[in-house]
């Protein structure tokens, strides 16, 4: 069977990539507006309409836009913006997240797609939450740093100019990061978190830390306890690896590679530490796993075809 799919704002970076995963694909059909049609609202109305599925790769005002043009009800909208992803009606894309999640997917017409930053954070602690070891109630610290790329394409534009900025920077120093609303609903944490995001002088690559304490959790658990928890969760997981408890093993000379999964859907999850205190390190490509990646997976799970198609 071929799907007839629409990417509404596919001159973005998300948008571009999202393209250039499906352009290889004999089962989708992509349908383009023209250039000069892209703010044509009755243009783009037609081609979500007759879409199998149609991402939204736009500002949260013109995703909600998007939206308001579905009258299609077998078209499925798979939206990458802030706008939905805390809203009830809509199912969050992220199959890894609970047993029931693909299910959920698979039925279901209107998909957020997760936040990158997000999606390292949820995936980290979660299974944590879930098995009971870290209380709801916990305010956990975390950071994270990731490629220019997610700034979209004034940010990439003024990294790759010859004025660009050497050095990381900070961001989002009024601790309200867009992401923290998912952050909190998807955990399971009724704390948002102290969440402090930096962008680093790289293309694309993305790693959040969380710091634990054992006076944090239920009850004594130690580093190789912790990712026992997290092994067990993403035991049938293709794209999560949980790594061993082994610093050798999982970094080069004692440094950790944010770029080790660019260019794949792939996320790994790393605990550092001792028994006094702890780092969860979740890393994935923020233009893959974190993005567009995630969407073509999401879109996978909802048509029922196998989930990796066009992924790596």
């Amino acid at each position: 069977m071929t799907y007839k799919v629409f990417v509404d704002g596919q001159e973005g970076t998300t948008g571009l990539q999202i393209n250039e995963y499906l352009g290889k694909r004999a089962d989708v059909a992509l349908l383009r507006i023209d250039s000069d049609k892209r703010k044509d609202l009755a243009e783009r109305q037609r081609l979500i309409n007759e879409s199998d599925v149609t991402f939204l790769c736009l500002p949260d005002d013109a995703a909600m836009e998007s939206v308001s043009l579905v009258d299609n009800p077998n078209t499925c909208i798979i939206d990458a913006s802030t706008a939905h992803r805390v809203n009830p009606a809509w199912t969050f894309g992220l199959p890894e997240l609970a047993p029931d999640q693909r299910a959920k997917i698979r039925a279901s017409k209107r998909i957020a797609n997760p936040g990158c930053h997000a999606s390292a954070f949820i995936l980290a602690l979660r299974p944590l939450v879930a098995a009971g070891l870290l209380p709801v109630d916990t305010q956990v610290a975390a950071n994270s740093i990731t490629g220019y790329s997610g700034g979209g394409k004034k940010m990439i534009e003024h990294y790759q100019s010859p004025q660009r900025i050497d050095a990381p920077r900070p961001y989002a120093l009024g601790l309200a990061h867009k992401h923290l609303p998912e952050m909190c609903a998807y955990t399971g944490l009724t704390a948002a978190p102290i969440f402090q995001p930096i962008v680093g002088p790289f293309y694309k690559g993305l790693a959040v830390t969380a710091y634990l304490h054992p006076s944090q959790f239920t009850r004594p658990a130690g580093p190789a306890e912790v990712r026992t928890i997290l092994a067990d969760y993403y035991a049938n997981e293709l794209f999560i690896r949980v790594l061993p408890v082994d610093l050798e093993a999982t970094t080069e000379g004692g440094f950790y590679n944010v770029e080790a999964n660019n260019d794949t859907n792939r996320v790994d999850i790393a605990v550092f530490g001792n028994a006094d205190r702890m780092l969860l390190v979740a890393r994935l490509d923020n233009l893959g796993k974190g993005a567009s990646g995630a969407a073509v997976q999401a879109m996978n799970v909802h048509l029922g075809v196998e989930e990796s198609l066009g992924l790596v």
